[in-house]
Protein backbone atom coordinates (compact mmCIF):
# COMPACT_ATOMS: atom_id res chain seq x y z
CA UNK A 1 0.00 0.00 0.00
CA UNK A 2 1.48 3.40 -0.94
CA UNK A 3 2.58 5.71 1.86
CA UNK A 4 1.02 9.20 1.87
CA UNK A 5 3.66 10.68 4.22
CA UNK A 6 5.75 12.31 1.44
CA UNK A 7 2.70 14.45 0.68
CA UNK A 8 1.20 14.95 4.16
CA UNK A 9 4.55 15.76 5.80
CA UNK A 10 4.31 19.21 4.16
CA UNK A 11 0.88 19.99 5.62
CA UNK A 12 0.28 22.04 8.75
CA UNK A 13 -3.48 22.21 9.05
CA UNK A 14 -5.51 23.41 12.04
CA UNK A 15 -6.28 21.11 14.94
CA UNK A 16 -9.74 21.03 16.50
CA UNK A 17 -11.31 19.82 19.72
CA UNK A 18 -14.52 17.93 18.96
CA UNK A 19 -17.00 17.32 21.76
CA UNK A 20 -19.98 14.99 21.83
CA UNK A 21 -22.82 14.13 24.19
CA UNK A 22 -25.16 11.15 24.00
CA UNK A 23 -27.37 9.59 26.65
CA UNK A 24 -25.75 11.72 29.38
CA UNK A 25 -22.24 10.62 28.39
CA UNK A 26 -19.70 13.35 27.51
CA UNK A 27 -16.58 13.00 25.39
CA UNK A 28 -14.07 15.13 23.53
CA UNK A 29 -10.85 14.72 21.60
CA UNK A 30 -8.22 16.57 19.60
CA UNK A 31 -8.79 16.10 15.86
CA UNK A 32 -6.56 16.83 12.91
CA UNK A 33 -8.65 15.40 10.09
CA UNK A 34 -11.42 17.94 9.43
CA UNK A 35 -12.45 20.47 6.80
CA UNK A 36 -15.28 22.49 5.39
CA UNK A 37 -16.51 20.44 2.44
CA UNK A 38 -19.39 22.52 1.03
CA UNK A 39 -20.22 26.22 0.82
CA UNK A 40 -23.91 26.10 -0.12
CA UNK A 41 -25.22 24.42 1.85
CA UNK A 42 -22.50 24.86 4.45
CA UNK A 43 -21.10 21.48 5.51
CA UNK A 44 -18.08 20.39 7.52
CA UNK A 45 -16.57 16.90 7.76
CA UNK A 46 -14.75 15.77 10.89
CA UNK A 47 -13.00 12.39 11.10
CA UNK A 48 -12.84 10.51 14.42
CA UNK A 49 -10.58 7.55 15.14
CA UNK A 50 -12.46 4.32 15.80
CA UNK A 51 -9.99 3.74 18.70
CA UNK A 52 -11.16 6.92 20.44
CA UNK A 53 -13.86 7.03 23.12
CA UNK A 54 -15.20 10.21 21.51
CA UNK A 55 -16.01 8.17 18.42
CA UNK A 56 -18.06 5.73 20.51
CA UNK A 57 -20.08 8.59 22.00
CA UNK A 58 -20.36 10.41 18.65
CA UNK A 59 -21.86 7.28 17.08
CA UNK A 60 -24.94 7.95 19.21
CA UNK A 61 -24.84 11.77 19.16
CA UNK A 62 -27.18 13.95 17.11
CA UNK A 63 -24.73 16.90 17.19
CA UNK A 64 -21.02 17.51 17.55
CA UNK A 65 -19.28 20.73 18.54
CA UNK A 66 -16.08 21.64 16.70
CA UNK A 67 -13.76 24.07 18.52
CA UNK A 68 -10.73 25.96 17.27
CA UNK A 69 -7.87 26.52 19.71
CA UNK A 70 -5.34 29.33 19.80
CA UNK A 71 -1.71 28.37 19.39
CA UNK A 72 -1.10 29.17 23.10
CA UNK A 73 -3.78 26.75 24.35
CA UNK A 74 -1.39 23.86 24.80
CA UNK A 75 -3.03 22.78 28.07
CA UNK A 76 -6.39 22.17 26.36
CA UNK A 77 -4.72 20.46 23.41
CA UNK A 78 -2.81 18.11 25.72
CA UNK A 79 -5.91 17.35 27.79
CA UNK A 80 -8.12 16.52 24.81
CA UNK A 81 -5.35 14.91 22.76
CA UNK A 82 -3.15 13.22 25.33
CA UNK A 83 -5.72 11.86 27.78
CA UNK A 84 -8.39 9.25 27.15
CA UNK A 85 -11.92 9.70 28.38
CA UNK A 86 -11.82 6.02 29.33
CA UNK A 87 -9.74 7.06 32.36
CA UNK A 88 -10.15 10.86 32.68
CA UNK A 89 -13.20 13.13 32.83
CA UNK A 90 -11.81 15.86 30.60
CA UNK A 91 -14.63 18.24 31.53
CA UNK A 92 -13.93 18.32 35.30
CA UNK A 93 -11.47 21.24 35.31
CA UNK A 94 -12.46 22.88 32.02
CA UNK A 95 -15.11 25.61 31.90
CA UNK A 96 -17.89 24.60 29.50
CA UNK A 97 -21.58 25.12 28.98
CA UNK A 98 -24.44 23.34 27.30
CA UNK A 99 -25.38 24.56 23.84
CA UNK A 100 -28.11 23.70 21.37
CA UNK A 101 -29.48 20.18 21.65
CA UNK A 102 -27.29 19.39 24.67
CA UNK A 103 -24.04 20.07 22.82
CA UNK A 104 -20.88 20.72 24.88
CA UNK A 105 -19.15 24.06 24.30
CA UNK A 106 -15.70 24.81 25.74
CA UNK A 107 -15.75 28.35 27.14
CA UNK A 108 -12.04 28.94 26.43
CA UNK A 109 -12.25 28.21 22.69
CA UNK A 110 -11.97 31.37 20.57
CA UNK A 111 -14.38 29.97 17.98
CA UNK A 112 -16.72 26.99 17.69
CA UNK A 113 -19.74 25.66 15.87
CA UNK A 114 -22.39 23.09 16.64
CA UNK A 115 -23.28 20.80 13.75
CA UNK A 116 -26.09 18.32 13.35
CA UNK A 117 -24.77 14.94 12.19
CA UNK A 118 -26.17 14.38 8.69
CA UNK A 119 -24.16 11.32 7.74
CA UNK A 120 -21.37 9.01 8.84
CA UNK A 121 -18.80 7.75 6.32
CA UNK A 122 -16.47 4.79 6.77
CA UNK A 123 -12.93 5.97 6.08
CA UNK A 124 -10.94 2.99 7.35
CA UNK A 125 -9.53 3.54 10.84
CA UNK A 126 -11.49 6.83 11.02
CA UNK A 127 -15.18 7.58 10.50
CA UNK A 128 -16.26 10.85 8.92
CA UNK A 129 -19.11 12.81 10.47
CA UNK A 130 -20.79 15.15 7.99
CA UNK A 131 -22.02 18.15 9.96
CA UNK A 132 -24.68 20.71 9.04
CA UNK A 133 -23.89 23.84 11.10
CA UNK A 134 -26.68 25.00 13.39
CA UNK A 135 -24.90 27.78 15.25
CA UNK A 136 -21.40 29.25 15.35
CA UNK A 137 -19.52 31.75 17.45
CA UNK A 138 -16.25 33.62 16.96
CA UNK A 139 -14.99 35.38 20.09
CA UNK A 140 -11.55 36.16 18.67
CA UNK A 141 -10.61 39.75 18.02
CA UNK A 142 -9.02 39.85 14.59
CA UNK A 143 -6.86 37.08 13.18
CA UNK A 144 -5.81 34.63 15.87
CA UNK A 145 -2.84 32.27 15.46
CA UNK A 146 -4.46 28.82 15.63
CA UNK A 147 -3.13 25.55 17.02
CA UNK A 148 -1.85 23.47 14.11
CA UNK A 149 -0.58 19.96 13.51
CA UNK A 150 2.99 21.20 13.93
CA UNK A 151 2.12 22.68 17.36
CA UNK A 152 0.55 19.40 18.48
CA UNK A 153 3.08 16.94 17.06
CA UNK A 154 4.53 16.10 20.49
CA UNK A 155 1.17 15.05 21.98
CA UNK A 156 0.97 11.27 22.27
CA UNK A 157 -2.62 10.17 21.62
CA UNK A 158 -4.40 9.28 24.82
CA UNK A 159 -6.70 6.61 23.43
CA UNK A 160 -5.73 2.99 23.96
CA UNK A 161 -3.41 1.53 21.33
CA UNK A 162 -4.89 -1.02 18.94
Amino acid sequence: MPDLDPFTDLLDYPMYVVTAEADGERAGCLVGFASQCSIAPARFMVWLSRANRTYRVAERAERLTVHLLRRDQDRLARLFGGETGDRTDKFTDVPWHTGPGGSLILDEAPAWFVGRVENRVDGGDHVGFLLAPETAENRATGRTPLLTLHDAHTITPGHPAD
